[in-house]
Protein backbone atom coordinates (compact mmCIF):
# COMPACT_ATOMS: atom_id res chain seq x y z
CA UNK A 1 0.00 0.00 0.00
CA UNK A 2 1.32 3.30 -1.08
CA UNK A 3 0.91 6.58 1.11
CA UNK A 4 0.53 8.75 -1.91
CA UNK A 5 -2.38 9.98 -0.57
CA UNK A 6 -5.08 11.82 -1.03
CA UNK A 7 -5.14 10.89 -4.95
CA UNK A 8 -6.52 13.22 -7.72
CA UNK A 9 -9.74 11.36 -7.52
CA UNK A 10 -9.99 10.17 -3.95
CA UNK A 11 -9.73 13.20 -0.98
CA UNK A 12 -9.15 10.75 1.74
CA UNK A 13 -6.54 8.96 3.64
CA UNK A 14 -6.69 4.99 4.27
CA UNK A 15 -8.42 5.11 7.38
CA UNK A 16 -11.38 6.22 5.88
CA UNK A 17 -12.08 3.01 4.19
CA UNK A 18 -12.90 0.04 5.27
CA UNK A 19 -11.45 -3.43 3.91
CA UNK A 20 -14.41 -4.08 2.21
CA UNK A 21 -16.01 -1.47 -0.80
CA UNK A 22 -19.27 -1.97 -2.37
CA UNK A 23 -19.31 0.08 -5.88
CA UNK A 24 -22.01 0.64 -7.82
CA UNK A 25 -21.50 2.91 -10.71
CA UNK A 26 -24.17 5.59 -10.15
CA UNK A 27 -23.34 7.75 -7.38
CA UNK A 28 -26.87 8.27 -6.56
CA UNK A 29 -26.82 4.66 -5.86
CA UNK A 30 -23.89 4.84 -3.62
CA UNK A 31 -25.99 7.69 -1.44
CA UNK A 32 -28.90 5.51 -1.64
CA UNK A 33 -26.68 2.26 -0.24
CA UNK A 34 -25.36 4.58 2.81
CA UNK A 35 -28.48 6.01 3.92
CA UNK A 36 -30.61 3.13 3.72
CA UNK A 37 -28.53 0.29 4.93
CA UNK A 38 -25.63 1.49 6.97
CA UNK A 39 -25.11 2.46 10.72
CA UNK A 40 -23.50 6.02 11.03
CA UNK A 41 -22.76 6.44 7.24
CA UNK A 42 -20.21 9.48 6.83
CA UNK A 43 -19.23 10.72 3.45
CA UNK A 44 -15.41 10.45 3.14
CA UNK A 45 -14.98 11.10 -0.68
CA UNK A 46 -16.94 13.60 -3.06
CA UNK A 47 -14.26 14.41 -5.49
CA UNK A 48 -16.05 15.41 -8.90
CA UNK A 49 -19.38 14.27 -7.28
CA UNK A 50 -17.94 10.70 -6.95
CA UNK A 51 -19.89 9.66 -3.53
CA UNK A 52 -17.97 7.28 -0.96
CA UNK A 53 -19.56 6.81 2.38
CA UNK A 54 -18.13 4.40 5.58
CA UNK A 55 -20.14 3.33 8.47
CA UNK A 56 -21.36 -0.06 9.74
CA UNK A 57 -23.59 -2.94 8.64
CA UNK A 58 -24.52 -5.45 11.21
CA UNK A 59 -21.76 -3.82 13.20
CA UNK A 60 -18.55 -4.54 10.59
CA UNK A 61 -17.03 -1.33 9.01
CA UNK A 62 -18.09 -1.17 5.03
CA UNK A 63 -17.19 1.17 2.47
CA UNK A 64 -19.73 2.56 -0.49
CA UNK A 65 -18.27 4.57 -2.96
CA UNK A 66 -19.23 5.02 -6.79
CA UNK A 67 -16.92 3.67 -9.96
CA UNK A 68 -18.75 5.86 -12.62
CA UNK A 69 -19.25 4.58 -16.20
CA UNK A 70 -17.26 2.30 -18.45
CA UNK A 71 -13.53 0.75 -17.77
CA UNK A 72 -11.55 3.70 -17.95
CA UNK A 73 -13.31 4.88 -14.90
CA UNK A 74 -13.76 2.02 -12.78
CA UNK A 75 -10.40 0.96 -13.64
CA UNK A 76 -9.35 4.53 -11.61
CA UNK A 77 -11.55 3.82 -8.68
CA UNK A 78 -10.82 0.14 -8.20
CA UNK A 79 -7.01 0.96 -8.56
CA UNK A 80 -5.97 3.71 -6.34
CA UNK A 81 -8.77 1.81 -3.28
CA UNK A 82 -6.42 -1.42 -3.78
CA UNK A 83 -3.33 0.09 -4.37
CA UNK A 84 -3.56 3.04 -2.06
CA UNK A 85 -6.24 2.91 0.47
CA UNK A 86 -5.45 -0.62 1.88
CA UNK A 87 -8.63 -2.11 0.48
CA UNK A 88 -8.75 -5.42 0.09
CA UNK A 89 -12.44 -6.75 -1.72
CA UNK A 90 -14.45 -4.57 -4.26
CA UNK A 91 -17.71 -5.73 -4.74
CA UNK A 92 -19.44 -4.06 -7.83
CA UNK A 93 -22.75 -3.48 -7.33
CA UNK A 94 -24.83 -3.07 -11.00
CA UNK A 95 -27.19 -3.05 -13.69
CA UNK A 96 -26.69 -5.36 -16.89
CA UNK A 97 -28.34 -6.08 -19.94
CA UNK A 98 -29.39 -9.66 -20.27
CA UNK A 99 -28.44 -11.61 -23.00
CA UNK A 100 -30.02 -15.19 -21.63
CA UNK A 101 -33.85 -16.02 -22.67
CA UNK A 102 -34.19 -17.18 -19.23
CA UNK A 103 -32.90 -13.59 -17.25
CA UNK A 104 -35.75 -11.05 -16.82
CA UNK A 105 -35.68 -7.71 -15.58
CA UNK A 106 -34.86 -7.74 -11.44
CA UNK A 107 -32.93 -11.18 -11.75
CA UNK A 108 -29.35 -10.93 -10.66
CA UNK A 109 -26.37 -12.19 -12.70
CA UNK A 110 -22.84 -13.08 -10.29
CA UNK A 111 -20.36 -12.40 -12.93
CA UNK A 112 -18.02 -15.26 -12.80
CA UNK A 113 -15.95 -13.81 -15.56
CA UNK A 114 -15.99 -10.87 -17.33
CA UNK A 115 -15.20 -11.03 -21.73
CA UNK A 116 -14.56 -7.69 -22.94
CA UNK A 117 -13.87 -5.88 -26.13
CA UNK A 118 -11.95 -3.67 -24.52
CA UNK A 119 -7.71 -3.24 -24.27
CA UNK A 120 -7.67 -2.52 -20.52
CA UNK A 121 -6.11 -6.04 -20.00
CA UNK A 122 -3.57 -4.92 -23.06
CA UNK A 123 -0.81 -3.29 -20.51
CA UNK A 124 -0.11 -5.89 -18.52
CA UNK A 125 2.01 -7.19 -21.89
CA UNK A 126 0.64 -11.06 -22.11
CA UNK A 127 1.19 -13.20 -25.21
CA UNK A 128 -2.39 -14.20 -24.80
CA UNK A 129 -6.22 -13.53 -24.03
CA UNK A 130 -6.33 -12.75 -20.55
CA UNK A 131 -9.27 -13.78 -18.95
CA UNK A 132 -10.43 -11.91 -16.15
CA UNK A 133 -12.07 -13.71 -12.74
CA UNK A 134 -14.01 -12.75 -10.07
CA UNK A 135 -12.88 -14.01 -6.36
CA UNK A 136 -14.53 -17.72 -6.36
CA UNK A 137 -14.99 -17.58 -2.16
CA UNK A 138 -17.45 -14.28 -3.15
CA UNK A 139 -18.54 -16.17 -6.04
CA UNK A 140 -19.04 -19.05 -3.91
CA UNK A 141 -21.03 -16.95 -0.98
CA UNK A 142 -22.92 -14.98 -3.13
CA UNK A 143 -24.75 -17.81 -4.81
CA UNK A 144 -25.63 -19.32 -1.61
CA UNK A 145 -26.45 -16.04 -0.27
CA UNK A 146 -29.03 -16.48 -3.35
CA UNK A 147 -29.75 -19.51 -2.67
CA UNK A 148 -30.95 -18.35 1.00
CA UNK A 149 -33.04 -16.08 0.01
CA UNK A 150 -34.73 -17.63 -2.72
CA UNK A 151 -33.80 -15.11 -5.31
CA UNK A 152 -33.96 -15.78 -9.11
CA UNK A 153 -30.46 -15.36 -10.27
CA UNK A 154 -27.64 -16.92 -12.70
CA UNK A 155 -23.89 -17.52 -12.60
CA UNK A 156 -21.66 -17.32 -15.61
CA UNK A 157 -19.93 -14.92 -17.63
CA UNK A 158 -20.56 -11.04 -18.74
CA UNK A 159 -19.12 -8.73 -21.53
CA UNK A 160 -18.06 -5.97 -20.48
CA UNK A 161 -18.16 -3.56 -23.45
CA UNK A 162 -16.55 0.00 -24.12
CA UNK A 163 -19.74 0.83 -26.50
CA UNK A 164 -23.43 1.57 -24.85
CA UNK A 165 -24.28 2.83 -28.46
CA UNK A 166 -23.49 -0.15 -31.16
CA UNK A 167 -23.66 0.72 -34.71
CA UNK A 168 -24.47 -2.82 -35.02
CA UNK A 169 -27.47 -3.37 -33.28
CA UNK A 170 -27.52 -7.45 -32.99
CA UNK A 171 -24.02 -8.08 -32.39
CA UNK A 172 -25.82 -9.41 -28.87
CA UNK A 173 -26.60 -11.89 -30.31
CA UNK A 174 -22.93 -12.87 -30.93
CA UNK A 175 -22.41 -13.18 -27.29
CA UNK A 176 -25.44 -15.02 -26.14
CA UNK A 177 -24.99 -18.12 -28.57
CA UNK A 178 -21.60 -18.02 -26.81
CA UNK A 179 -23.34 -18.42 -23.49
CA UNK A 180 -22.56 -14.79 -22.39
CA UNK A 181 -25.32 -13.81 -19.62
CA UNK A 182 -25.38 -9.98 -20.29
CA UNK A 183 -23.49 -6.69 -21.18
CA UNK A 184 -22.47 -4.14 -18.46
CA UNK A 185 -19.41 -1.92 -18.71
CA UNK A 186 -16.96 -2.13 -15.88
CA UNK A 187 -16.81 -5.85 -14.26
CA UNK A 188 -13.65 -6.73 -16.96
CA UNK A 189 -11.14 -3.55 -15.21
CA UNK A 190 -12.14 -4.54 -12.11
CA UNK A 191 -11.45 -7.92 -12.23
CA UNK A 192 -7.72 -7.00 -14.04
CA UNK A 193 -7.17 -4.48 -10.94
CA UNK A 194 -7.46 -7.18 -8.53
CA UNK A 195 -5.81 -9.58 -10.35
CA UNK A 196 -2.61 -7.89 -10.64
CA UNK A 197 -3.07 -6.28 -7.13
CA UNK A 198 -3.71 -10.01 -5.39
CA UNK A 199 -7.03 -8.39 -4.20
CA UNK A 200 -10.61 -9.91 -4.08
CA UNK A 201 -13.42 -8.62 -6.74
CA UNK A 202 -16.84 -9.72 -7.17
CA UNK A 203 -19.43 -8.14 -9.95
CA UNK A 204 -23.12 -8.42 -9.29
CA UNK A 205 -25.92 -7.10 -11.26
CA UNK A 206 -29.20 -6.94 -11.75
CA UNK A 207 -31.15 -7.46 -15.37
CA UNK A 208 -32.21 -3.77 -16.02
CA UNK A 209 -32.83 -4.33 -19.62
CA UNK A 210 -33.77 -7.73 -21.51
CA UNK A 211 -32.64 -8.18 -25.13
CA UNK A 212 -34.74 -10.93 -25.46
CA UNK A 213 -37.81 -8.98 -23.57
CA UNK A 214 -37.39 -5.80 -23.75
CA UNK A 215 -41.04 -4.86 -22.45
CA UNK A 216 -39.39 -5.31 -19.34
CA UNK A 217 -37.37 -2.97 -19.03
CA UNK A 218 -36.71 -0.38 -15.91
CA UNK A 219 -36.63 3.09 -15.77
CA UNK A 220 -33.63 5.02 -14.43
CA UNK A 221 -35.27 6.15 -11.20
CA UNK A 222 -36.15 2.01 -10.89
CA UNK A 223 -32.63 1.29 -11.49
CA UNK A 224 -31.14 4.21 -8.98
CA UNK A 225 -33.18 2.87 -6.06
CA UNK A 226 -35.02 -0.45 -6.46
CA UNK A 227 -31.97 -3.15 -7.06
CA UNK A 228 -32.25 -3.74 -3.33
CA UNK A 229 -32.18 -7.54 -3.49
CA UNK A 230 -28.57 -7.02 -4.96
CA UNK A 231 -27.25 -4.50 -2.50
CA UNK A 232 -28.61 -7.15 0.54
CA UNK A 233 -26.46 -9.87 -1.16
CA UNK A 234 -23.51 -7.74 -1.60
CA UNK A 235 -23.63 -6.06 2.27
CA UNK A 236 -24.22 -9.77 3.58
CA UNK A 237 -20.96 -10.58 1.85
CA UNK A 238 -19.49 -8.05 2.81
Amino acid sequence: MSNLTPTPHINASPADFAPTVLMPGDPLRAKFIAETYLENPRLVNNVRGVQGYTGTYKGRPVSVMASGMGQPSIGIYSYELFNFFGVETIIRVGSCGGYHPDLHARDIVIAQGACTNGAYPTQYGLSGTFAPLADFDLLRRAADICDAKGLRYMVGNIFSSDIFYDDRPDVWLSWQKMGVLGVEMEAAALYCNAARAGKKALCICTVSDSFPHPEENTTAEERQTSFTQMMEVALELA
